[in-house]
């Protein structure tokens, strides 16, 4: 079989990167000494706290400086021949030059609901914070009837990730939680970040709710090109995911011809 990998097979991206993130108290009388431990800890636990948030900030103002300052090189390229007369854009990163080669510009640039791609993020955090290992990963089917075939049954992640099965990430997404996937869309720079409407109210071409979410025709969206620098997060050099949640995440996007 010939192996080729797909990255962002659900959009109209190309994206090549794989080898793609003491206590200052004053002293105290004997008998108030209990109370002053505790304070002093308390101190340095907010010192702490106070020096983890500096330095994420430091980091994240790094980051943005470096991002402004090396200019990657965009190269327009005509692919309208691979389309077949579809509109579509592509977006292929070269991560060793850091070199852009994108088709219709405009459109990889305009932000869009990422709708199944979004599948890819949350394997990510599902993945790096342990929710579920992959061999242990087979959620029960609630019996329902879907239009997609492949989903009325019992899946375990990999065919949850291969059939993009709405209901088995509804239900990893919910057990994220908001705070938590907040955060993380934050430090990925995903887009809007937009994750206001969570149950996915705005979505008018469905109701249920087992189908419906912030990351379909809701409230969250991003563009193409945006979709690549957030591959380049997660699987550049500059990386702070696992090397095993990206050899994990990697094997799930991998496609078999």
């Amino acid at each position: 079989m010939k192996r080729r990998m797909y990255f962002l097979g659900e959009i109209c991206c190309t994206l090549l990167c794989l080898f793609i993130v003491g206590g200052c108290s004053a002293r105290q009388h004997v008998e108030q000494e209990p109370n002053v431990t505790v304070n002093e800890a308390q101190s340095e636990k907010d010192k702490i706290e106070t020096n983890l948030d500096e330095q994420s900030v430091e980091i994240s103002t790094e980051t943005m400086v470096e991002e402004i300052l090396l200019e990657p090189e965009i190269i327009e390229e005509d692919w309208s021949d691979y389309f077949d007369g579809f509109t579509g854009a592509a977006v292929l990163y070269e991560a060793a030059n850091g070199r852009y080669r994108i088709f219709n510009s405009e459109l990889a640039q305009t932000r869009r609901s990422p709708c199944s791609t979004f599948k890819i993020i949350s394997s990510l955090i599902a993945l790096e914070s342990g929710l579920f290992e992959p061999e242990h990963s087979t959620r029960p089917w609630s019996g329902e009837i879907f239009w997609n075939e492949n989903w009325n049954r019992d899946i375990d992640f990999y065919e949850a990730f291969r059939t993009s099965c709405v209901w088995y990430f509804r239900e990893v997404i919910d057990e994220i939680g908001p705070e938590q996937m907040q955060k993380q869309l934050d430090a990925l720079s995903y887009g809007n970040c937009d994750i206001s409407d969570w149950a996915g109210a705005q979505n008018t071409n469905n109701n249920n709710r087992a189908l419906t979410g912030f990351w379909l025709e809701s409230s969250l969206s991003i563009s193409p090109k945006e979709q690549t620098e957030v591959m380049e997060r997660i699987f550049g050099t500059k990386s702070v995911y696992s090397e095993k949640t990206q050899e994990q995440l990697k094997q799930a996007m991998l496609v078999m011809d």
